[in-house]
């Protein structure tokens, strides 16, 4: 069995690998380019909800597990992680509920005042959120704590670069992994949120028609999206503080 493992990336993927690992007694090293606030991680509104991902049958099996690993731990209010009713919505007729919503509780929208216009269906559940500026920090603290390390400001061409102490060599590099495996089926997406002050919204929306849009309120802010187009960059445009705007942009992998 593999005693010293070596991780590449510092996201939550990366940290949560981390945290599996060291509190099972092993020796990782995480080596990351980019920590907390610079990662995609950081960027995400982070509520639980199986989204463009395959196959299925695999994808809802490590999806419910996580469910339940993340409502533990919404009972730690130092997590970051919390319980929120999620809505999600449709504006081009009867949105089908997933099959795995029902035993979660989910619900199917009736009353007009439950879907507002321009939605015409809709189906409610309550499901895990990651308030990743707290969750972000505690998930790399919690691994700290178990005995792992990590290098900041670390890059590599190659997985073979990292060094061969280790046993074992976790990928978590993300879009990353274009060049470092390489992987040239990986095919980078731009996305771009803004995050604004809190709102009086007691839940959150997510409409998957085109375009996609979700509202997410958090602890101390509400995240607004979203975008999803074929890009290189991350290049962010300019915002005005004085409407209390932040934009962020980020690469993920497809």
């Amino acid at each position: 069995m593999a005693k010293r493992i070596a991780i590449i990336g510092a996201g939550v993927s990366g940290l949560t690998c981390g945290v599996v690992l060291a509190e099972g007694g092993l020796d990782v090293a995480i080596s990351s380019a980019e920590r907390g606030a610079a990662t995609t991680s950081a960027a995400a509104a982070a509520i639980w909800y199986p989204y463009d991902t395959g196959p299925k049958g695999d994808v809802m099996a490590w999806a419910l597990a996580t469910y339940r690993e993340l409502a533990d731990l919404s009972t730690d209010p130092r997590s970051g992680a919390s319980m929120i009713e999620l809505r999600c919505f449709s504006r081009l007729g009867q949105i089908e509920m997933p099959a795995w919503a029902g035993p979660l509780g989910g619900r199917e929208l009736q009353a007009s005042d439950e879907i507002p216009a321009p939605f015409t269906s809709g189906f409610a559940l309550t499901v895990p959120l990651l308030d990743t500026p707290r969750y972000l920090p505690q998930l790399e603290l919690r691994f700290v704590n178990a005995g792992g390390s990590i290098t900041g400001n670390s890059t590599f061409d190659s997985i073979e670069e990292v060094n061969r102490e280790f046993d074992l060599v976790v990928n978590c590099a993300g879009v990353g992994a274009k060049t470092l495996v390489p992987d040239p089926e990986i095919e980078p997406h731009r996305g771009q949120v803004a995050i604004m002050p809190k709102i009086d919204l007691p839940y959150a929306i997510v409409c998957d028609d085109a375009p996609l849009m979700y509202v997410i309120p958090r602890t101390g802010d509400c995240v607004f999206g979203g975008t999803n187009e074929i890009a290189e960059s991350r290049a962010r445009p300019g915002c005005n503080p004085a409407h209390g705007l932040r934009v962020q942009s980020h690469l993920e992998n497809r």
